[in-house]
């Protein structure tokens, strides 16, 4: 991230001056001198930027400062290292790991998440020890794009830019549904008890207190904003807000006019002030799951193979959309290389790592399993649960309504830093500037803009999305290029046995069948 892009989160000035902006420019004047791999060349200690002017993006969500000391070791504790990670790796994900464990049975979901979070942290844990397999190079200020262009010269630079922006326009996509459906939610909630207006959805669901709905079961479709009025003063006024206010042929519409013109801004830093939300957002998350499923109990059967009315088979073929989910569920690859350079202990990366995955495949079991087991059936089927499980409760439940007022404010200040990290690896690429003029920036922000209204418009299935993104971005990060870049470097050293070929040979064949697989189920 450019320092001349950031201002302070204490105040609203820039606090990084010209000459420190010249000597942001010298840096990259640098860079283009000769190849990464040439330390020959590399930028002297006056021309590097300050340590507080680093700032970490990750494409699934987060920006936070990072802390360094002079002598290049971070400062953050192991435990300060493991919840960044955790932090990071939280994303949308979590809304569809219910409907993923419903697509692929109860047993056989639970195992799934504990095989894909031991696979994915096994391809992380390649990843940061790629650096150390490169000889008599400094690879000490290296990301992972490097260690690819190391390897596989501008293919892997180029090839590495197109996964990392599929991943990054995919979070986006994700996001414009998302917030369609809460902004959606949340205005109806608010009409109806601002006009005192008592309705109901035509859907299936249950009785009391904490009512659980079916949306696509009545039409076999995705849900609509249809309701019944039960009582209310203006019955016209009602329906002329139902008109207008429709989940996916206005309100993604609506979200154009707030978002468009904060993608635009030079520096997105003031919303980086509020990555604490998605802290909250996941903790409020893991709370209403607990309330809602102490309410209503635990509903299991047990059907092997065999499907009935209301619960599925504890194995199904449909488990590969699930696959999909979790690959972007624990992916981290790209950024993690940052994360851990800032551990204070270096010698405790790989565990501090593993414990992080440990606690977010524990997240996503605690959040699948728990809503998945307390789904009332009878009388709906498991079959019901949406690939948003919020969308299971009414807009009127005061809980959903807390937790998607969280989940829309929070992906209304993330969004804006999503597309900035966007417009940072694709314009600087082309253009070498981040901002190369208004033009440039408004026609990338309206491309990516435009796809999230159109997949809200006409494909507003985030489990759909996350699945696709997820095994297409993972395939590269995940799977490709960790086990392809450690065969090359112990084939070099001489050290690549059979057991090694055949074993990473066989994960790059699990991620090309988990992307294959997304397209035929």
């Amino acid at each position: 991230v450019e320092p001349t892009n950031i201002v302070s989160v204490n105040d609203d000035m820039q606090r990084v001056t010209d000459e420190a902006s010249a000597m942001n420019k010298r840096i990259h004047y640098y860079s283009r001198l000769t190849s990464p791999a040439d330390r020959a060349l590399i930028a002297p200690d006056h021309v590097l930027p300050a340590p507080d002017e680093i700032y970490v993006y990750s494409p699934l969500g987060t920006a936070f400062k990072v802390d360094t000391c002079t002598d290049g070791y971070g400062k953050n504790s192991s435990l300060v290292t493991i919840f960044m990670i955790w932090n990071t790796m939280m994303g949308t994900s979590i809304l569809s790991i219910p409907w993923g464990i419903k697509q692929a049975g109860f047993t056989s979901g639970i195992i799934l998440i504990l095989l894909m979070g031991i696979l994915t942290l096994y391809c992380c844990y390649r990843v940061v020890k790629s650096r150390q397999m490169i000889p008599l190079i400094d690879t000490s200020n290296w990301e992972f794009p490097d260690v690819c262009k190391y390897y596989f010269g501008s293919f892997g630079q180029w090839s590495s830019l197109l996964f990392s922006m599929i991943s990054l326009v995919g979070a986006m996509v994700v996001y414009w549904v998302l917030m369609s459906n809460f902004l959606f939610n949340t205005g109806k909630f608010i009409y109806n008890y601002v006009h005192d207006i008592n309705v109901t959805d035509i859907v299936p669901g249950t009785n009391g207190s904490n009512k659980v709905i079916c949306p696509s079961a009545a039409s076999g479709h995705l849900p609509q904003n249809r309701s019944v009025m039960f009582s209310a003063d203006n019955i016209t006024g009602f329906t002329l807000f139902e008109k207008w206010w429709d989940k996916s042929q206005t309100v993604p519409f609506y979200l154009i006019a707030v978002l468009l013109p904060v993608l635009n801004l030079k520096s997105p830093s003031f919303f980086a002030k509020f990555n604490v939300l998605g802290t909250v957002s996941v903790v409020y998350l893991v709370f209403l799951v607990t309330v809602k499923a102490a309410h209503m109990g635990i509903h299991l059967e047990f059907n092997w193979f065999t499907e009935n009315e209301f619960f599925v088979p504890e194995f199904r073929i449909l488990f590969p959309q699930l696959t999909g989910v979790l690959t972007l569920a624990f992916f981290i690859h790209n950024c993690v290389i940052t994360l851990l350079q800032n551990n204070r202990n270096q010698e405790n990366n790989v565990r501090d790592l593993s414990i992080a995955y440990f606690l977010v495949g524990l997240t996503y079991l605690y959040v699948g399993v728990i809503i998945f087991a307390s789904f009332p059936s009878p009388p709906l089927s498991k079959e019901c649960i949406e690939q948003n499980f919020l969308d299971n409760f009414p807009s009127d439940d005061i809980m959903s309504f807390v937790a998607r007022i969280f989940l829309l404010f929070q992906m209304m200040t993330v969004y804006p830093l999503l597309g900035y990290l966007a417009r940072v690896q694709l314009l600087k690429q082309f253009f070498g500037n981040a901002y190369p003029s208004l033009f440039h920036v408004l026609a990338l922000n309206l491309a990516v803009v435009g796809a999230g209204v159109a997949m809200a418009r006409f494909y507003p299935n985030i489990g759909g999305i996350i699945r696709y993104s997820g095994a297409t971005c993972g395939l590269a990060f995940v799977f490709v290029y960790p086990s392809l870049i450690y065969m090359i470097s112990l084939h070099r050293a001489g050290q690549l046995t059979w057991p090694a070929l055949i074993t990473h040979i066989f994960i790059i064949l699990l991620g090309l069948a988990n992307l294959i697989a997304q397209f035929l189920l």
